[in-house]
């Protein structure tokens, strides 16, 4: 037997991810936020970028380094899904929009250095993936699809319109706590061994409440409306049942021949008013009819019992937690005192996570009705975080003037991103993107006056991702950032770093499949549309307390 899915939605969050892959932030130091360019740096957010570049900080001694990031974006999804016109004008845009506002005001950074000699050992701590907490004050189009369905599919009743409550909330954060040994072994060549373990938590809230169709003016809750239903296809089941029963019984006390023509007058009535009934047909055939018809309408009451419980006030809170880690190779190599080129490695990190479910959306039932829930307590997903590589160069034309580049390639293909097909079938990541992504930046430092200096910088990123990947909470866009800032030494041990960042994203584009009322036979091609803009303000404070040795 098949199992009953009533309707279906998709909640995923990914944070605010502005600079980075598609699970890998890069944006990790207020100096990072100012330039943008940071793979080649010698100063103390290498701990991140380039630990190998730790063995030439100026002097022996200890490097401290603490930041902030600030980060708010607008999410809008746009979808011009028919059916959702019962709930909206449509005479001015075929869409239908849907905003979310995410926000983290504490992005932090901290990165510790202690160099000795031809040696370096650092610690640092941030949020590798996600980092941000999104609110949706009216849902999102994956709660609604099927609800607005209600409307053609029980508009021989009379409905004309539907209306519903809806709110979900989520967060995402992946914290790593790094740590690299750093080995110089002439004044042009270090390299560097590290890792950085991993503590990924998402946590989910919402809830769908107050789902009423409008019948005659009147709103009538949806779960009514399908109970009702539910206790007509239950009764007529009784009577079908009844009927058969009754007919038999006849034929078995020898009152009628099974291959006689049916000639009671009140069975023949029923099966003409189900369309059952032929001329000349025998009462075998009808026995079989009414058995059919009672299998039948036994089905149709469990879908619209599982449909009037899933319609009902449902609530989800959830979260999901994995461990892993990441090790990582760096090298940085100094030709002279113009040029600096660095490279860094960091090894794919697996990340299982399971769920811990308080409260869960039930979407169906199985046959033995049994619930079918959207995140089941205890089940274990995937979303790792892939394998990259980042090069980077800086050079100064003269002494005042940095000029610096760094390319970052991901191997999403290689990971294990959990996605899943419209079917709800796990899919490789090789056959959910069409290449890996990628990022290119050029960034630039110039020594204003002895204490401040003034940088600005510019970020490509490129993902590559087929619709299937896509959804309306969790979209991979190509994006552009520009940022600028400055830095104050304030006294030889202490410089002050303040950053700000615009990242601007290609609106994304997703043809989607949607099955009207969950029927399988009847697919709807829905077109949606992506926005989410990001603004970051960033303050740094970078401690030198080995300055004036």
């Amino acid at each position: 037997m098949k199992r009953i899915l009533l309707f279906s939605l998709s909640v995923m969050i990914s944070g605010i991810l502005l600079a980075g892959g598609i699970v890998t932030n890069q944006n990790h130091s207020a100096m990072y936020t100012r330039m943008l360019a940071r793979d080649a740096t010698l100063g103390i957010d290498a701990v991140f970028y380039n630990p190998a570049g730790l063995t030439l900080l100026p002097n022996n001694g200890f490097y401290l380094s603490v930041n902030n990031q600030s980060l708010f974006q607008t999410r809008t999804v746009k979808t011009n899904y028919y059916n959702l016109s019962y709930n909206t004008d449509r005479s001015v845009s075929p869409y239908y929009e849907y905003t979310g506002e995410i926000q983290a005001p504490l992005f932090p950074g901290i990165y510790a250095a202690y160099v000795m000699d031809n040696w370096a050992f650092s610690v640092g701590f941030n949020p590798i993936g996600g980092g941000g907490g999104g609110t949706y004050e009216t849902g999102l189009p994956s709660f609604e699809y099927s609800i607005s369905d209600l409307v053609p599919a029980l508009a021989e009743m009379g409905a004309t319109a539907y209306s519903m409550d809806a709110y979900f909330e989520g967060l995402a954060a992946y914290f790593g706590y790094q740590a690299n040994v750093s080995y110089k072994f002439n004044d042009k060549l270090s390299v560097a061994l590290g890792g950085r373990y991993v503590q990924a938590k998402e946590a989910y809230n919402g809830y769908i409440r107050d789902v009423s169709v409008i019948m005659g003016g009147v709103s009538t809750p949806a779960s009514a409306i399908f109970s009702g239903l539910a206790t007509q296809a239950s009764d007529g089941a009784t009577l079908a049942t009844g009927a058969a029963t009754d007919i038999n019984n006849a034929i078995s006390g020898g009152f009628i021949g099974g291959s006689d023509p049916l000639a009671d007058p009140t069975a023949i009535g029923t099966l003409t008013a189900f369309g059952l009934y032929t001329p000349g047909m025998t009462n075998d055939q009808a026995v079989a009819a009414f058995t059919g018809l009672a299998t039948e309408l036994t089905g149709q009451a469990a879908v619209a019992t599982g449909t009037a419980n899933v319609l009902q006030d449902q609530e989800a809170d959830y979260e999901k937690t994995a461990i892993g880690f990441t090790p990582i190779i760096s090298v940085n190599f100094k030709p002279n005192d113009q040029w600096n080129f660095a490279f860094k490695y960091e090894h794919r990190t697996k990340l299982e996570f399971t769920n811990k479910t308080s409260k869960d959306f039930t979407v169906g039932f199985e046959p033995d009705g049994t619930p079918i829930t959207m995140f089941p307590d205890g089940e274990k997903t995937r979303n790792d975080i892939p394998s990259m590589f980042m090069l980077g160069a800086t050079f100064k034309p003269t002494d005042k003037l940095l000029l610096s580049t760094g390319i970052h390639y991901y191997f999403d293909k290689g990971a294990d991103y959990g996605v899943k097909d419209e079917s709800g079938e796990k899919i490789d990541n090789a056959d959910a993107f069409e290449g890996n992504s990628y990022e290119f930046a050029l960034g630039a430092e110039y020594q204003i006056t002895d204490k401040l200096k003034g940088s600005a910088g510019y970020l490509r990123t490129k993902s590559n991702p087929k619709n299937v990947y896509q959804s309306d909470l969790s979209q991979t866009l190509p994006s552009n950032s520009l940022a600028g800032g400055f830095a104050y030494q304030v006294i030889p041990m202490l410089e002050v770093n303040l950053a700000a960042m615009y990242t601007h994203y290609n609106e994304g584009i997703n043809d989607i499949t949607h099955y009207f009322g969950g029927d399988p036979t009847m697919p709807k091609t829905i077109r949606e549309k992506y926005k989410k803009p990001v603004l970051t303000f960033a303050v740094g404070l970078n401690f030198n307390f080995s300055a004036g040795k």
